[in-house]
């Protein structure tokens, strides 16, 4: 839907936008119609109503408050903030190419990274250490081999992929369900700082709007459109990642999955996506040759190897395996003492190598 240069006018973007009861499917309705913000603006009730109703012509007749455009063109002053629209040369082409693409977008953080090649992770928001172990370091070896990071900003594999992507050289970016002078959750306060210093934080919604939840399949379709594919780490069936993984699948992009433990209810999710004909990943190399941009610049995911020889804690590390399992289990498959399987439990622990889950079970890391 091209846009003339008048289009670009950010007060009337925002007056339309900012109108009660007229949803971001009306304006696009609108604007389809009349082609710019101001045009649609001047229009009279009965061109409106054709449109949109006589209820919603009504509500853009009335237009929005004074005071809400006011605040909005006020943060719009800071130099990090911005406003992207459909009228802009850099809206990306990639959100061009959806069904239904975002009619405006605010922005925080560092805009050129609209115009960077993206791979979208995201999983649980309640992940297993060895999940957000996975987010992270592909995270981090997707952006070192050129790709920019999309996820959510949600706890769990979400946060995790953000911080894998900014400690690589192409960064992340995060859309957001809530209006950006907002933080959801809260705990991601410091990670949303760094993404906005660092990366670019996204949101279709206005400042002010809470974290409600039919937001987020809204915002969802924004991290697989602006991607060449989604990678999922972890999710349970009834997971929002699914949806993000289904609406890519819808928008032609790729869709990847990292196996897990067949008695792990967090990996049921990937498993289904794979059974539908998502790729099975192992490594970040398998992303980057499935989508064409041939071996990666980085170094290889860590992938799990043989344990060497002079590995004091080879022993229990083979036990462990590599599912969650209790101490009695652990207990049963070697010929430790209670009390020395516990201490080295503990000393892998603090190493980094095993992670205590909930409900007294151990799963190895390393």
């Amino acid at each position: 839907m091209p846009l003339p240069q008048d289009g670009l006018d950010p007060i009337a973007w925002l007056s339309l936008d900012l109108i009660p009861e007229v949803g971001r499917d009306s304006v696009f309705a609108l604007l389809n119609a009349f082609k710019s913000p101001r045009a649609v603006l001047s229009q009279t009730e009965s061109s409106l109503s054709r449109v949109v109703g006589p209820a919603r012509a009504r509500a853009v007749l009335q237009g929005p408050e004074e005071a809400r455009v006011a605040e909005a063109l006020s943060w719009l002053e800071h130099p990090q903030h911005h406003l992207l629209t459909l009228a802009d040369a850099d809206y990306p082409s990639a959100l061009m190419q959806i069904s239904n693409p975002p009619v405006m977008l605010y922005l925080k953080g560092l805009r050129e990274l609209l115009g960077a090649n993206c791979v979208a992770v995201v999983g649980s928001r309640n992940a297993t250490p060895g999940g957000l172990q996975n987010a992270e370091q592909f995270s981090r070896a997707l952006s070192d081999g050129g790709l920019t990071v999309v996820s959510g900003l949600a706890m769990g594999i979400d946060a995790a992929a953000h911080r894998g992507g900014l400690a690589g050289r192409s960064s992340t970016i995060a859309v957001v369900g809530t209006g950006l002078d907002r933080i959801y959750p809260a705990r991601n306060k410091s990670l949303a700082q760094q993404i906005a210093d660092e990366g670019l934080i996204i949101s279709e919604f206005s400042l002010g709007t809470p974290a409600l939840a039919a937001n987020f399949p809204r915002r969802n379709r924004i991290i697989s459109g602006l991607s060449k594919g989604v990678l999922v780490v972890e999710a349970a069936l009834a997971s929002g990642s699914l949806i993000t993984a289904r609406q890519a699948g819808d928008q032609g992009r790729e869709v990847f999955a990292i196996p897990g433990s067949i008695h792990s209810p967090l990996a049921k999710g990937a498993h289904q996506l794979i059974k539908q004909g998502a790729k099975l990943v192992d490594d970040a190399n398998d992303i980057f040759l499935d989508l064409g941009w041939g071996q990666s610049r980085s170094t290889p995911t860590p992938v799990q190897g043989e344990l060497a020889v002079e590995d004091d804690a080879a022993p229990l590390l083979l036990a462990l395996g590599f599912d969650p399992v209790s101490i009695d289990e652990i207990s049963n498959r070697t010929t430790l003492s209670a009390s020395s399987l516990v201490a080295q439990l503990m000393e892998l622990e603090i190493n980094g190598r095993v992670a205590q889950l909930p409900g007294g079970k151990y799963q190895r890391l390393d």
